[in-house]
């Protein structure tokens, strides 16, 4: 068994080599929480002004805990950071990914920070046309669309249809003249690029069911049937190489290889492609094992291999977009939990595992389950003085893979009816929610200037029967 940093005696053999023994267990880590987090005079963690005391009063556990402050800064930073670096070329947008998490509310913030919004479904699409927001700011992506959902993108004037295969070209070119407009598509390329990440978000490499191959020729074969079809209009070309992201080297790799396809494009076919969107991925801090990049450092680095690239192929720098939402989502949002069972599990000799379970569990966080994602926690309705214990941190559901958070160190004195609160869980949480077990779903509620509101309220068991028709 491995020494522990403080002696023997302060942890168990629970304890991951990367996981730092907390010189304070109530100290906020520097980057996990949102902006407005902290501590209030009685000890208890509050964020945008408000108590999590409070909230388990008012709103009730468990619950996502969104600082509207947070999510709109981070916004208007990826915003403000791609459209000065691009400045000097032919402009770029930002567009909100909002399958990272979207409700009525995030449309209407994103659209009053000046965004896009990408959607992927027909759902999403309606949550957006229902908050108002501007459709020729919208782009519709999806692997597998139907002819409805293309034909109510259409109807709508959403401003780009991104299409993913040889099939959804002719698709698209039907339903278009079937409803006698033009639709304005990109093409989805794959570029073969390896990004460092899960390989179930890992979306360019060619084993997958994402997007047009450039190296078999599919993508070459689609542009030529795309300039050939009245009815489509060919926007640009769209490469997304998959999520949780922090080394930019992948986007450099992925860009050379889609500019390169624009240089041919131009070469064999005489058609200039002004527009490229290289996707979104950025990486967020889950815990002390990330260390990821700023908007504006992000920005400045695509910016520049962008530009080594357009210069080597002779190409002028086309109009970017990206699209985050993990980024601006994630580290938004924390997810509030009540303590229930506390249970010490001997393993043998001196070895035992501290196991927490909450209120919640993998019914609004599936990602550690899928994902084998890493979260941090803490104890957020008081303080202690008691020596930090490494725990796991469970959910209520019948399965033994309900993690929410696999090893963090809480103080040793938790225990039925505590808050403990997970943080960046604004991202893929909510979206991915289930209702296993019958369990019904969280509420999302939004935290500014010492007030809360519900963006999306609580599910109840009276939801739940209302769908069992039998």
């Amino acid at each position: 068994m491995r020494a522990h940093e403080a002696g023997a005696l302060h942890g168990n053999d629970a304890a991951p080599t990367w996981l730092p023994y907390p010189t304070d267990v109530n100290t906020l880590i520097p980057g996990l929480w949102s902006s407005t987090c902290g501590r209030d005079a009685d000890g208890a963690l509050e964020v945008g002004g408000v108590s999590v005391t409070t909230l388990a009063e008012e709103v009730g556990t468990p619950a996502f805990v969104l600082d509207e402050d947070d999510f709109r800064d981070r916004a208007r930073a990826f915003r403000d950071a791609f459209t000065s670096a691009f400045a000097p070329h032919a402009g770029a947008d930002v567009y909100y990914a909002g399958k990272a998490f979207l409700c009525g509310a995030v449309a209407r913030w994103v659209d009053e920070d000046g965004l896009g919004l990408d959607v992927c479904t027909g759902g999403e699409l309606a949550v957006a046309l229902r908050a108002g927001f501007p459709t020729e700011r919208m782009a519709l992506h999806g692997n597998n669309k139907s002819d409805r959902e293309i034909a109510r993108a259409l109807e709508a004037g959403v401003g780009r249809i991104v299409i993913d295969s040889l099939a959804e070209v002719r698709q698209a070119a039907r339903v278009a003249s079937e409803l006698g407009v033009s639709a304005h598509v990109m093409l989805r390329v794959t570029t073969g690029v390896e990004a460092h990440t899960h390989e179930f978000i890992a979306t360019a490499h060619e084993d997958q069911k994402f997007g047009l191959s450039i190296t078999s020729g599919d993508a070459m074969t689609a542009v030529r049937e795309v300039l050939a079809s009245p009815e489509l209009d060919l926007v640009g070309l769209h490469s997304h190489i998959g999520s949780q992201i922090f080394d930019v080297g992948g986007f450099e790799v992925a860009a050379r290889r889609v500019l390169d396809l624009v240089a041919q494009v131009r070469e064999e076919l005489g058609h200039t492609i002004e527009h490229l969107d290289l996707g979104g991925g950025f990486g967020v801090m889950y815990n002390t094992q990330h260390t990821p990049s700023t908007p504006e450092d992000l920005a400045s680095g695509i910016a520049g291999i962008i530009e080594k690239e357009c210069h080597e192929l002779e190409l002028e720098v086309p109009h970017v977009a990206f699209e985050p939402g993990r980024a601006i989502a994630g580290p938004s949002t924390q997810t509030l939990y009540t303590v229930g069972t506390v249970k010490d599990v001997r393993l043998g000799g001196p070895h035992h595992r501290v196991y927490v379970s909450v209120d919640g569990g993998m019914s609004d966080n599936v990602r550690t389950a899928l994902y084998d994602a890493d979260y941090s926690c803490l104890l957020a309705g008081r303080v202690s003085d008691a020596q930090p214990e490494v725990v796991r941190v469970v959910g209520k559901h019948c399965e033994s893979g309900d993690i929410v958070v696999k090893d963090e160190y809480l103080p040793a004195d938790v225990q039925r009816g505590d808050l403990v609160s997970v943080p960046v869980t604004g991202a893929y949480c909510y979206s991915l929610a289930s209702n296993y077990n019958h369990v019904p779903r969280p509420p999302v509620v939004a935290v500014k200037d010492g007030r809360w509101r519900t963006l999306v309220r609580r599910e109840s068991e009276e939801d739940l029967l209302a769908l069992d028709v039998g």
